[in-house]
């Protein structure tokens, strides 16, 4: 699996999803405001405003909230404006980091970030610096006990997915992103549940990291994804399988 399946996976099972679900909360009203001031209040219209209100359902969003944040969004409730920034830098170790950011204040953004990666060994980069590595995708994953590789890979692929791969007790589905709501209907037919469901950015190359290097950057992950402003953020990390469990065990 690539870094960014590493984190999600280490971030579930230390449980980090549910200590910030405000947090979390917070950043997924963001992104629907956002999608809903550029292409409009209705998701059947407006694939990135369904794609956010998706996210924010297997987030235990309430309705209520999601409602609200639509019409924040086309400015029924009063509008609330963000810019959107993609941050790039390094991490320790030499591992590209990229974020993506709304911000009511961009200076102020700036700082913030670039003093986090500053305390955790990194740096801020140039506007493109290690975007270039990065490709944007569809991720799915799928846990074995509710289906086998073969019964994804034939309705994976038949929907527009790209790839399809066993990574231990888990199954990823890569698809390119116009594909993504087809492969997600399928998916859906087929009763086939998923982990989760993004579309994501996958590094074309990956910086492999032993237990030590991989705490370090770890803790830069942790403290980028914390950050308000901060609505997804990537890196080109991959910790091998034995690495990992050692980390999830520490718990």
């Amino acid at each position: 699996m690539a870094g960014h399946s590493h984190w999600a996976n280490i971030a579930f099972k230390k449980g980090l999803v549910d200590k910030k679900r405000g947090k979390l909360f917070g950043k997924l009203a963001r992104y629907i405001i956002v999608a809903a001031r550029r292409g409009g209040g209705d998701p059947a219209a407006n694939l990135s405003l369904r794609y956010a209100i998706d996210r924010a359902r297997k987030a235990s969003m309430a309705n209520e909230t999601i409602e609200r944040a639509i019409k924040k969004g086309t400015g029924e409730l009063g509008a609330e404006t963000y810019d959107e920034v993609m941050y790039e830098g390094y991490g320790p170790h030499g591992v590209a980091v990229l974020c993506e950011i709304l911000t009511e204040n961009r200076n102020r953004t700036a700082g913030e970030i670039r003093k986090v990666f500053e305390v955790h060994g990194g740096n801020l980069g140039t506007t493109g610096c290690v975007g270039y590595m990065f490709e944007r995708k569809g991720v799915f994953v799928i846990s074995t006990k509710h289906a086998t590789e073969e019964r994804v890979f034939e309705i994976a692929l038949e929907a527009g997915a790209s790839d399809v791969k066993t990574t231990g007790d888990a199954i990823e589905v890569i698809c390119e992103v116009d594909a993504f709501q087809a492969v997600i209907a399928a998916l859906e037919t087929a009763e086939i549940p998923t982990e989760s469901a993004e579309l994501t950015r996958i590094a074309g190359t990956t910086v492999e990291l032993d237990a030590d290097t991989a705490r370090s950057v770890l803790k830069l992950m942790d403290a980028l994804e914390d950050h308000d402003d901060v609505q997804n953020c990537y890196a080109n990390f991959n910790i091998p399988e034995p690495v990992m469990a050692e980390l999830a065990a520490e718990g």
